[in-house]
């Protein structure tokens, strides 16, 4: 598939309470695995794509190093990826923008972009925030139209679970109707566990709606009984991987010295 075939694969992925499953992934090899897994589609997670690299979360990776890798993974599949930017690499919509351009330049079909003031505090308000996905719309489609723009709110991943309420989720239907407005594709609300409330989010919702399947989540079933067209894991597979990679180091490690 070229771009435009992609791109156009990974929008039609996107379907209520028939979700996709983006198990993310963070080099080529992690990417040629769960791509011969069955995967339809593929995106990377910053944490895993900045930790892999050597660097802490948190736009800490270079874009142009963030950038390479991203080309390597689009080279070694044939699948649409899409791309984690956190928060764009700038704070002004011209930034965004550029950076924007960039990623849909390396092939992505589309990326996360999130609302998060990244390395300050708080939220970009959503006027503010509203400006800079229009930016990214803009540079996005004028490099290949349709694609996907993630617009992904840390409302609910900001605050531990058992605080969330009424208010944080008409704050976030707020954020998601602006952010349609602006030219968003999806809505993502990573931290949300509720179920009531993440049934409400994906029937109010203008947008299609992607939670992250964490461990106190409910299960991919449930959450597509509730609504969701996209479930994403974030962190977790690069976690369980080197957890796996930490005990076979362990075990080897202890067997070479009982052995002397």
């Amino acid at each position: 598939m070229d771009q435009a075939a992609r791109i156009r694969a990974f929008r039609a992925l996107h379907i209520k309470s028939d979700p996709v499953i983006l198990y993310n992934i963070w080099d080529p090899g992690s990417a040629a695995i769960v791509a011969g897994a069955g995967a339809r589609a593929l995106a990377t997670g910053s944490w895993p794509v900045a930790v892999a690299h050597g660097f802490a979360d948190g736009q800490n990776i270079p874009l142009d190093m963030m950038l390479d890798n991203l080309r390597r993974i689009v080279a070694a599949v044939d699948l649409p990826v899409s791309a984690d930017i956190e928060g764009g690499y700038g704070i002004s919509p011209a930034q965004v923008a550029q950076t924007a351009t960039k990623t849909i330049a390396a092939g992505a079909v589309g990326f996360n972009f999130e609302d998060q003031v990244v390395g300050g505090a708080g939220l970009h308000d959503i006027t503010a925030q509203s400006a800079r996905i229009t930016a990214a719309r803009a540079a996005a489609d004028a490099m290949c139209p349709g694609s996907y723009i993630n617009a992904r709110t840390d409302i609910f991943l900001k605050a531990p679970a058992e605080t969330h309420n009424a208010a944080m989720l008409e704050e976030a239907l707020a954020r998601a109707q602006a952010y349609a407005t602006a030219g968003a594709s999806g809505f993502f609300a990573p931290g949300l566990a509720d179920e009531a409330m993440i049934s409400r989010l994906c029937a109010e919702c203008p947008l299609p709606v992607n939670i992250i399947a964490l461990p106190h989540v409910p299960a991919p079933a449930r959450l597509a009984e509730l609504g969701v067209a996209r479930i994403s894991y974030g962190p977790v597979p690069y976690k369980k991987m080197t957890a796996w990679l930490e005990s076979e180091a362990q075990a080897a490690i202890g067997y070479h010295k009982m052995g002397k």
